[in-house]
C-alpha cells in the first residue's frame, strides 16, 4: 500500500529511533525502504538514529543518504529538567541534593551519547 501511495504522491517518511529496532526488523525495515526508494524516486526518507547506526543505513541504503548530525546543547537539556522539576507535584519528595544531581548528571549522559 505504501509502494502504491508513494509511486503517485511525492511522499515523506519519518522513522524515528532506528537504532533501537531489534536486528532482525532492522535488516526488513531497510529492504523495504529500498524497495520503496527504487519504485517512487520521489518519495523522501528521514530517519533519527545515534551515531553507531550511520554506517549501516549508508552499507543498506547504497549510498543514497544525507547525514545531518543534531546535538542537544548542555543548557537546553538543562532548561527542560528544570521545567519539569518546577512541576512537580511533589516538591518535599525531593531535597537539594538530588535535584542537583538531576540537573548535573543526564545533561552529562546525553552530551556524551550524541558526541
Amino acid at each position: 500500500m505504501l509502494q502504491i501511495t508513494a509511486s503517485k504522491k511525492r511522499t515523506f517518511i519519518c522513522i524515528d529511533a532506528l537504532d533501537e529496532w531489534v536486528a532482525d526488523h532492522g535488516v526488513k525495515l531497510f529492504n523495504l525502504q529500498n524497495q520503496i526508494l527504487r519504485g517512487s524516486p520521489g518519495t523522501r526518507l528521514f530517519v533519527t538514529g545515534r551515531p553507531h547506526i550511520q554506517g549501516e543505513i549508508g552499507k543498506r541504503l547504497s549510498g543514497r543518504v544525507m547525514t545531518l548530525r543534531i546535538t542537544p546543547a548542555r543548557g537546553d537539556i538543562i532548561r527542560y529538567l528544570g521545567s519539569w522539576l518546577d512541576e512537580d507535584t511533589t516538591p518535599d519528595a525531593m531535597d537539594t541534593s538530588l535535584e542537583a544531581d538531576i540537573l548535573k548528571k543526564p545533561p552529562e549522559d546525553i552530551s556524551k551519547m550524541y558526541v
